[in-house]
C-alpha cells in the first residue's frame, strides 16, 4: 500500500507526521475543558435515548479514538447528541419497552447499522446524498425536535412518568400524571435551568470584568453543566438524603467500556433499517455543518467522504463497546476549538480522561438528580431553536417555508421520522412543480447595448418579426410539454412573428423528452410559417444536440448570441434600438 493510499484511508497520518510537544500540550488543555462538558451531556443524552447513563460515557470513549484516526476534521468533537438520541428513542420505542433487554439489544443493532451505512456511503463516495435534506427541512426538524425533546424532559422535571412519540401524546401523558408530580423535584429542575442560563449569559461578562481573558471566561461559562451537577448533588445530600422525594440517577457501573456484539437477527436489522438511514443522514449533515464552519476559520480542508468513514468507524466502535449513536456535537466542538485544540489528538486525550471517569469516578454521580440531566438537555436543545430563521424563510420563499412547516408539524404531531420524510417529500414535490413551470421571459434589446432583457421589466426594443424567448431552466420531461405549449401559444398571440429565437443561456441540459418536444414545437411552428432558431447554446448542451438529428432538421439557425440572431433576422430592429438609446436611458 502506497503512502498516498494510506493517507487517503487513514487521515490521521496527515497530522501525526508533524505532531510535537507543543501540539500535545494544547490538545491536552482542550481535552480537559471539553471533558468537563462531555461527562454530564453524555449521561443526559443516554437518558434521552432511553438507555442507561453509562452507555453515554461508553459512547464518548473509544468512538472518539476511532474518529480521531479516520475523520478529516481537526477540531470536531464526537459523542452522543440530543437530536440523534431523540431519533434513537423514537426508533427503539417501536421495537421494545425502554429499559428492557430487547431495547438495549436493539440499541446496539441500530448503532451498528448507522456505522455500516456511513462507511458504505463513504466508500461509495456518496457524500452528495445529504443535499436531499434541504436547509428548510433541517431547520424545521431541528426546531421541532428541540421543542419535542424539551417536552419529553418535563416528566423528569415533574418527577413523573410520561410516554409518547409526538407532542400530543407527551402532553396528554403529562396531564394525566400531573397529580403525582413532585414539588421538590420541580424546584431542583427549575433552579438548575435558571443556573444554567445564568452561567451561560452572565458568567462570561462577569469574569471578563474581573480581569479574566475572554477565552478563559468563555470556557468557564461553558462549564455550566458541571456546576449544576455539583450543586444539585449537594442539594440532594443536604436536603433529600434518605427521603427519596427527588429521583436520582443511582448506581452507575464502574468499568471500562465492555465488549458487546450486536445481534445478527435479520428481522431486527430489517425493522431498524429505515430509522438507521435517517439517523445516519441527519448525523452526517449535523457533523459536516459543524466541521465545515470550524475548518473555515482555520482555512483547513474538510473532505465529506472521509467524514463518512470517520463517523461510521466511530459508530461501529460504539456498537461494539456498549455505546449509542454518536455524531459531531456543536457545543463540545465549539468549546474544543475555543480551547485551542490543534489536532484530533484532543479527542484521544478526552477519551482517556473519560475512561478514567468511567472506571473510578462514577460513584460520584449516584445522587445526581434526573431533573438536573433534564435541565441540561432542555437548555442545550432550546438554544437550537431559531425563530428568526423561520421568519426569514417565510419572507424569502413561501415554498421553502411550506417544507419547513410540514417538517415541523410532522415531527411535533406525528413523529420524528415521519416529519423528516414528509419534509423531504414536500421539498422534492415543490422542486418538481417549480421546475415543471419555469420562468419564461419574452426578451427585447436594451437600447444602446447588445443585451436582452425581459420586456415586462425593462424599456426595451422588441421586434415584431422576431420573438426572443428566454427559458430560465433546464429542459426535461417534467416541463417539456408545458414549455412547448407556452411558446406556441405566444406565437399565436403575435401573428406578425416569422422567427422564434430560443435563448439557451440558462439551459444546462436537454433530456430526450424535452428534445422530442422541441422537435414537435419546430414542426408546429413550421406549419404556421415560423422558423425556430437557437442562440447562446452551452457547449455540453450542443454536444448533446449534435448526437441527435435535431440540428440537421432545424428549420432555423444556431446563433452565437441573441444579438447576432436579431441582427441577422431583423436588422431594422437593431438600428431602431441604437437610435433610441438616449431616450430609453432617460425613461429608465
Amino acid at each position: 500500500m502506497t503512502s498516498q493510499t494510506l493517507r487517503r484511508w487513514l487521515p490521521a497520518m496527515d497530522w501525526l507526521a508533524g505532531y510535537n510537544r507543543q501540539h500535545a500540550a494544547q490538545d491536552l488543555l482542550a481535552a480537559l475543558v471539553v471533558t468537563v462538558l462531555a461527562i454530564p451531556q453524555s449521561l443526559a443524552y443516554a437518558m434521552l435515548a432511553g438507555l442507561p447513563p453509562q452507555m453515554g460515557l461508553y459512547a464518548s470513549i473509544l468512538p472518539l479514538v476511532a474518529y480521531a484516526w479516520f475523520g478529516s476534521s481537526r477540531t470536531l468533537s464526537v459523542g452522543p447528541v440530543a437530536l440523534l438520541s431523540l431519533l434513537m428513542a423514537a426508533a427503539l420505542g417501536r421495537i421494545a419497552a425502554p429499559g428492557s433487554e430487547a431495547y438495549l439489544v436493539a440499541g446496539l443493532v441500530l448503532t451498528a447499522m448507522v456505522g455500516c451505512l456511513l462507511i458504505a456511503m463513504g466508500i461509495l463516495r456518496l457524500g452528495w446524498i445529504v443535499n436531499y435534506l434541504s436547509h428548510p427541512v433541517i431547520s424545521g426538524f431541528v426546531t421541532a425536535s428541540a421543542l419535542l425533546i424539551s417536552a419529553s424532559q418535563l416528566s423528569y422535571l415533574l418527577g413523573i412518568q410520561s410516554a409518547g412519540d409526538n407532542l400530543l401524546q407527551i402532553i396528554g401523558s403529562l396531564v394525566s400524571q400531573l397529580p403525582e408530580s413532585s414539588l421538590p423535584t420541580l424546584l431542583v429542575g427549575l433552579g438548575m435551568i435558571a443556573l444554567l442560563y445564568a452561567t451561560r449569559g452572565r458568567a462570561q461578562d462577569l469574569l471578563q470584568r474581573l480581569g479574566v481573558s475572554p477565552a478563559w471566561a468563555a470556557m468557564a461559562a461553558n462549564a455550566g453543566p458541571v456546576i449544576v451537577v455539583v450543586v444539585s448533588i449537594v442539594i440532594v445530600l443536604l436536603w433529600d438524603h434518605g427521603r427519596g422525594s427527588i429521583r436520582i440517577v443511582g448506581s452507575i457501573p464502574q468499568s471500562l467500556p465492555p465488549l458487546t456484539i450486536p445481534s445478527a437477527d435479520p428481522t431486527l436489522w430489517r425493522e431498524l433499517l429505515p430509522s438507521a438511514l435517517i439517523i445516519a443522514l441527519v448525523g452526517f449533515v449535523q457533523s459536516v455543518s459543524i466541521a465545515r464552519t470550524l475548518a473555515a476559520k482555520r482555512r483547513e480542508r474538510l473532505i465529506a467522504n472521509r467524514e463518512l468513514i470517520g463517523l461510521g468507524a466511530a459508530n461501529l466502535t460504539a456498537a461494539f463497546t456498549g455505546g449509542l449513536v454518536v455524531s459531531g456535537s456543536f457545543s463540545r466542538s465549539v468549546v474544543n476549538y475555543d480551547a485551542g485544540a490543534l489536532t484530533p489528538m484532543a479527542n484521544i486525550f478526552s477519551a482517556i480522561i473519560l475512561a478514567v471517569t468511567a472506571l473510578f469516578l462514577t460513584p460520584l454521580f449516584f445522587y445526581l438528580p434526573e431533573a438536573t440531566l433534564a435541565a441540561i438537555i432542555i437548555v442545550a436543545v432550546l438554544s437550537l431553536v431559531d425563530w428568526h430563521a423561520i421568519q426569514r424563510t417565510w419572507l424569502y420563499s413561501k415554498a421553502d417555508f411550506a417544507a419547513l412547516a410540514v417538517t415541523m408539524v410532522g415531527v411535533l404531531l406525528v413523529g420524528v421520522e415521519q416529519g423528516i420524510l414528509a419534509g423531504v417529500t414536500v421539498s422534492i414535490v415543490l422542486y418538481l412543480w417549480r421546475t415543471s413551470h419555469p420562468h419564461i421571459a419574452m426578451i427585447g434589446l436594451m437600447p444602446g447595448t447588445e443585451h436582452f432583457r425581459n420586456v415586462r421589466r425593462h424599456a426595451v426594443v422588441a421586434s415584431h418579426r422576431v420573438l426572443g424567448i428566454r427559458i430560465d431552466e433546464s429542459l426535461y420531461f417534467a416541463n417539456a410539454r408545458y414549455l412547448e405549449d407556452a411558446i406556441y401559444d405566444e406565437v399565436l398571440r403575435q401573428s406578425a412573428v416569422e422567427h422564434v429565437v430560443l435563448a439557451c443561456g440558462a439551459i444546462n441540459q436537454i433530456d430526450s423528452s424535452a428534445l422530442e418536444s422541441l422537435e414537435g414545437l419546430m414542426l408546429r411552428l413550421a406549419d404556421a410559417g415560423v422558423k425556430l432558431h437557437l442562440s447562446e447554446v452551452k457547449g455540453p448542451v450542443m454536444d448533446q444536440l449534435q448526437r441527435s438529428q435535431f440540428l440537421a432538421r432545424l428549420t432555423g439557425e444556431v446563433f452565437l448570441s441573441q444579438f447576432q440572431a436579431l441582427e441577422t433576422l431583423d436588422p431594422t430592429a437593431v438600428a431602431h434600438a441604437q437610435s433610441t438609446s438616449i431616450e430609453s436611458k432617460e425613461i429608465e
